[in-house]
């Protein structure tokens, strides 16, 4: 047998698989695939159709930005709708300043009446009675 550096030309192509390593039996086709493979692109069939990947792709993209606006805007109303005190309270301050702010009159109740609009002979209100 001829040492390895000798093999080239017919010799290689007598051997079993073309002197390809692991292709035993197998004759190549033209295009380098044997021939049981069904397409040899089929892992680039997606490009084919790119334009409408890129469409499903981004429109998948936009609705799962959609959801996740949804999901907030929803987050915040139950926020707006739950009492929280540190944010729906007012502040000690604030209420000082209010309690300042009042104050007791003692003196002008008959100029209060006597402003009054109201009729004091007319008869005491009952709900659900007609007059």
């Amino acid at each position: 047998m001829p040492e390895p550096a000798e093999m080239s030309g017919p010799e290689v192509a007598k051997t079993p698989g073309g002197g390809a390593p692991g292709k035993e039996g197998k004759e190549p086709v033209a295009n380098g695939h044997s021939e049981g493979e069904s397409n040899p692109f089929a892992e680039y069939m997606w490009m084919e159709n790119e334009e409408e990947y890129n469409r499903q792709v981004e429109e998948e993209l936009l609705e799962q930005e959609f959801l996740e606006r949804c999901f907030q805007e929803m987050l915040d109303e139950e926020d707006q709708d739950w009492f929280i005190p540190a944010r729906d309270l007012p502040s000690v301050g604030q209420i000082q300043q209010q309690l300042n702010g009042l104050s007791v009159n003692d003196g002008n109740q008959e100029d209060i009446v006597r402003k009054s609009s109201l009729n004091p002979e007319a008869k005491e209100f009952v709900p659900g009675v007609k007059y």
